[in-house]
């Protein structure tokens, strides 16, 4: 005879918390003390959202909170009932990547990408805000968003192109954000056999012929 399964009473010590994750309805529930970050991270499993500095000084850790970049260490749990919250885990779609990590990843705007998801989604609620955003803009954007790898420059050139693919624009990276201004000055290096060599030959060829002008971090493609 099978053991009757006793119910056990609910935990007093816990608030039952509904809201709205990457799309999806949760009832989470959680110690009242938690913050947003440590909910997400500890009782959701949505690991993308990072510790930092957990005093709200370097936005490692910013999601979204009802499409609002917000540092979720600063953020308790609790303040989160029936509101939306977005993590770089609800950024990739059903036909792929979306466009500002495809970018990030082909100009290689993250390099160890502990501050990238942070990045990400304060760049995509700038886009969602302002479709074609200045440099300025990005860079103002962004200066809550600390790293420690890249030197910015990256990240403003990816979150540029990511805005043209999202105005629907036909452009590519720039040679030069692939590989650097000074990816070959002197023309000493040997020649590569292959795909790479075709590849650095171009982008050698592509930089004498514009002349020295400084290019934008995307062009685009001729139609």
């Amino acid at each position: 005879m099978a053991r009757r399964r006793e119910k056990l009473p609910p935990d007093r010590s816990k608030a039952l918390v509904a809201m709205t994750v990457n799309g999806e309805r949760v009832e989470a529930p959680f110690e009242p003390h938690k913050t947003m970050l440590e909910v997400l991270r500890e009782d959701l499993a949505l690991t993308g959202t990072k510790h930092g500095c957990e005093l709200g000084e370097c936005g490692t850790c910013a999601v979204l909170l009802d499409g609002k970049p917000v540092l979720s260490c600063l953020v308790l749990g609790l303040e989160c009932e029936g509101r939306s919250v977005e993590t770089v885990e609800g950024m990739a779609g059903p036909e792929g990547l979306h466009p500002l990590q495809k970018a990030f990843a082909d100009l290689g705007a993250a390099q160890c990408g502990y501050c990238t998801p942070g990045f990400l989604l304060t760049a995509k609620a700038l886009l969602e805000e302002n479709p074609r955003p200045t440099l300025p803009e990005i860079r103002q954007a962004l200066a809550g968003n600390l790293c420690r790898c890249t030197g910015y420059v990256k990240i403003f050139e990816a979150v540029e192109l990511a805005a043209a693919w999202l105005r629907g624009e036909a452009a590519e990276p720039r040679k030069e954000s692939l590989y650097g201004y000074d990816f070959d000055e002197s023309g000493l290096l040997p020649s590569h056999p292959g795909p790479v060599g075709a590849v650095l030959a171009a982008a050698r060829e592509a930089a004498v012929d514009e002349g020295g002008d400084k290019p934008r971090p995307y062009r685009a493609k001729a139609r």
